[in-house]
């Protein structure tokens, strides 16, 4: 029995965003949805949720069906709340004050410390917003649970205990999740629905096999476009010929002949479809303006601490060279972004001697982005961020904005308007403008779509790139790294496989 049918859904926004979609989802489901940026995951869930509409189709609910649905970001309205007050928000009013006991039992399976269940959301990570709204999903106890990019803001050992929570539901309720992150899709789903405009394809395989069952279908189509367009052309060839010979002979016959092979042609030609070929959300790409140096950063027995003073780790002496592509693994809270944070206060400005354990060559010319992007804050638009950090002309400026998925009408609206996908294409274009020969880059596949991580690890293997970099994407580690560095122990070692780390980090 079905708990949730759609049929012939459509969503039309300013384009259209999928049509003709039809697909049920069945108890114990467990659903990866895959897309670019901005092709309408977010909205389908919403639409499943009873929290939105379709443009046109039809979606039939198992009678009774209770839905719970985790969004990307929490409602303003819960900010001020503290994390258990959060999720009790999602009971019933009627049963809250008796049900209560259940939230801090979920919490506990959702390894929730105590300390941070009084504390308000507006005051926590992105990950533990995500894992509250994980909670308020869960804590009404779906029938089908919608997650929407799920693992966005956490690192390995968030996504493992997520993993593990997810493995323990019940198994009749079925889970969909909206996700970019193919190592966690390849894990915890067994169907995936490519999200398309037209033609979405739906398949009872895990997210990489599904992918390459996609490429074998489109691959097949488009050889079956290329016949069928060559027989038009052969039945369009024909018909020029009978039709030629028709007019010469007055041969009634061979004119209605002709008319047949014409209104053949156009049939096939009118049926006949192209695979699908995705338009792109944005190009990534960056450079590497070289340098000359061997060994472009030098670290000498750092102690890295904590905000409050507090020692987190040491380095031991460690260098990093031309075309080392360094990996920073480590469980949440051991010190990685206070590392790259460390490193980019050092070397700014190329300057030598600010940091005594710390130093980079002459020619060192770092480019740095975080987590939150905050480089973007200092602009008020698109716009003027790229014209404040280039010598680019206006005309120039269109252009690059343009090819990084920033239409004309959003180059000058407000930077805050722009989805994640798009704030993560402008900080890296920003990023290439600099021309940096040293890349830091905490956590920056969040908010890319899979093409924008291939896009990314294939410019920063392709440049020869040189960095340091902090990912809880594990595909993209695998993909980038040539070196890996993790903190264990209060040690930073250096080690040949990233496996045991990832496995290590998972399990908790």
């Amino acid at each position: 029995m079905s708990l949730i049918a759609v049929k012939s859904l459509a969503l039309t926004r300013t384009e259209s965003l999928f049509a003709a979609l039809t697909f049920s989802i069945t108890k114990g489901d467990r659903l990866g949805l895959v897309a670019a940026n901005g092709r309408g995951k977010s909205s389908l869930l919403r639409i499943m949720a009873g929290e939105d509409d379709g443009t046109t189709g039809t979606i039939t609910r198992a009678r009774g069906l209770v839905v719970g649905l985790a969004p990307q970001d929490p409602p303003e309205r819960l900010l001020s709340l503290s994390f258990r007050d959060a999720v009790r928000d999602a009971l019933a009013p009627e049963i809250a004050e008796a049900e209560n006991w259940r939230v801090d039992v979920l919490l506990d399976e959702l390894a929730v410390d105590d300390a941070l269940r009084s504390r308000a959301i507006h005051g926590l990570s992105g990950g533990w917003q995500r894992v509250m709204l994980l909670a308020r999903a869960a804590i009404i106890a779906p029938d089908l649970l919608l997650l929407d990019e799920p693992t966005n803001h956490l690192d390995i050992g968030r996504i493992g205990a997520l993993q593990r929570f997810l493995a323990a539901l019940p198994r009749d309720c079925a889970v969909v999740a909206a996700s970019h992150d193919r190592a966690f899709l390849d894990d915890v789903t067994d169907r995936t629905l490519f999200l398309r405009p037209e033609d979405s394809a739906d398949f009872s395989l895990p997210y990489s096999r599904a992918l390459q069952a996609l490429k074998e279908r489109d691959t097949a189509r488009d050889r079956q476009f290329e016949n069928d367009m060559r027989k038009v052309r052969g039945l369009r060839q024909q018909a020029t010929k009978l039709k030629n010979i028709g007019i010469n002979s007055g041969s009634d016959l061979l004119v209605v002949k002709t008319r047949q092979l014409s209104d053949r042609a156009d049939r096939l030609e009118e049926q006949a479809r192209p695979a699908h070929r995705e338009r792109s959300a944005g190009a990534i790409r960056l450079t590497n303006s070289g340098s000359h140096a061997k060994a472009l950063v030098t670290i000498d027995d750092a102690t890295i601490a904590a905000p409050d003073g507090r020692k987190l780790f040491r380095t031991g002496r460690l260098w990093i060279e031309n075309g080392d592509r360094v990996a920073l693994l480590g469980a949440n809270g051991t010190g990685k972004t206070r590392l790259i944070e460390r490193l980019q206060a050092a070397l700014a400005g190329g300057v030598a001697g600010q940091d005594p354990n710390i130093r980079g060559s002459a020619s060192l010319k770092p480019g740095h982005s975080d987590q939150a992007l905050s480089q973007l804050d200092a602009f008020p638009t698109p716009w003027d961020a790229i014209k404040r950090s280039s010598r680019l002309t206006d005309s120039e400026a269109r252009a690059q904005l343009a090819g990084a998925g920033i239409a004309i009408d959003a180059q000058t609206a407000p930077l805050t308007r722009l989805s994640g996908g798009q704030r993560a294409r402008l900080a890296l274009l920003l990023l290439r403008l600099s021309e940096p020969n040293f890349y830091l880059l905490d956590e920056p596949t969040n908010h890319l779509d899979i093409e924008g991580q291939e896009m990314l690890a294939g410019e920063l293997v392709q440049r020869g790139a040189a960095g340091l970099l902090v990912s809880h994407d594990r595909a993209f580690v695998r993909a980038v790294a040539t070196r890996i560095w993790v903190i264990e122990g209060r040690r930073l070692v250096e080690i040949d496989d990233p496996g045991r780390v990832f496995s290590r980090l998972m399990s908790g």
